[in-house]
């Protein structure tokens, strides 16, 4: 299931604008523009979801798993409310003691700071929020980048080979692909 926290920002909707003839610099300017927005969106609860089961049954993680997307206000709370880390980070996981009630956890992602890591990587932030989904995922899965020896960031690389997405928070913070990641959050970033 997919949350959108109510104090997200809603994305502003493109109006739509009389017509101008365009020519040359000006409409290639206003293309680009355009397609900015597109990469920039936040994408529906239905596009999310269906990503979110099938990167799911990647990870084999079986049990409902809720996602909540909210603010680096929000994320930084529960940050500092569950792990005692008073700062914002990308995705926190919370994953559920032998699945108690069919349940495998919770993710918080912040869209914020998905939107500065996907402008930064050059890619839309609907990827970006994939990429931070699948970590957390293999969170809920039992595997933890900061205990074991290179198996969690071994994993994300093949799914993320299977899922078409770009590089994986791990290799983001190493810079490298072979080497476990060292002293990182749980919830993602250092």
């Amino acid at each position: 299931m997919i949350l959108f926290d109510p104090d997200l920002e809603p994305d502003a909707a493109p109006q739509p604008k009389k017509r101008m003839p365009r020519v040359g610099a000006q409409e290639s300017r206003i293309q680009e523009s355009r397609a900015n927005e597109r990469k920039d969106r936040l994408p529906t609860a239905r596009t999310l979801e269906r990503f979110l089961r099938a990167a799911q049954a990647a990870v084999r993680l079986r049990g409902a798993v809720t996602v909540l997307l909210t603010t680096d206000t929000g994320i930084r709370r529960l940050n500092r409310e569950f792990r005692g880390k008073d700062k914002a980070t990308d995705v926190l996981s919370f994953p559920v003691p032998e699945m108690a009630g069919g349940e495998a956890g919770d993710l918080a992602i912040s869209v914020v700071t998905a939107r500065k890591q996907a402008a930064a990587r050059g890619h839309a932030l609907r990827v970006e929020l994939k990429v931070l989904m699948l970590h957390g995922l293999l969170h809920l899965a039992g595997y933890d980048h900061e205990t074991d020896t290179g198996q969690m960031a071994k994993r994300e690389r093949a799914l993320r080979a299977k899922l078409r997405l770009p590089l994986g928070l791990i290799e983001r913070v190493e810079g490298e692909t072979n080497k476990p990641a060292k002293k990182m959050a749980r919830g993602g970033r250092r």
